[in-house]
């Protein structure tokens, strides 16, 4: 539950930050007139690329921790685990196949002789 939580802000997180970078190398720097200033044009570019990477890699460690943990192939599973739809496939009946029908020669009328 935790995991989810701090996976939903960090995805808000990053896209603010992405938000706030410009395309054309601007970014923040372009936005804000004093923090300029401040810190420099470059300055606060490399700020916003290490808050991009950082976020960045958060949102994989996260991700990679809440995917659901299975067993290995050899290992059998509970009934409990099986889905829904393996439950209702393995409890399915194999329709039969129909009978080829066998083609019957037309018969002919009893009025008349068979070789004419």
């Amino acid at each position: 539950m935790i995991l989810s939580i701090l996976l939903i802000i960090v995805c808000g997180l990053l896209i603010l930050v992405v938000l706030m970078q410009n395309s054309k190398g601007g970014g923040i720097s372009s936005q804000f007139s004093a923090a300029n200033q401040i810190m420099g044009v470059r300055r606060g570019a490399d700020v916003i690329e290490k808050a991009t990477w950082t976020l960045a890699i958060l949102l994989l460690v996260f991700s990679l921790l809440m995917t659901p943990k299975t067993g290995t192939s050899g290992e059998k599973t509970s009934t409990n685990s099986e889905s829904v739809t393996k439950k209702k496939a393995a409890g399915a009946v194999m329709p039969q196949q129909a009978p080829a029908q066998q083609q019957q020669q037309p018969q002919q009328p009893q009025g008349q002789p068979a070789g004419k």
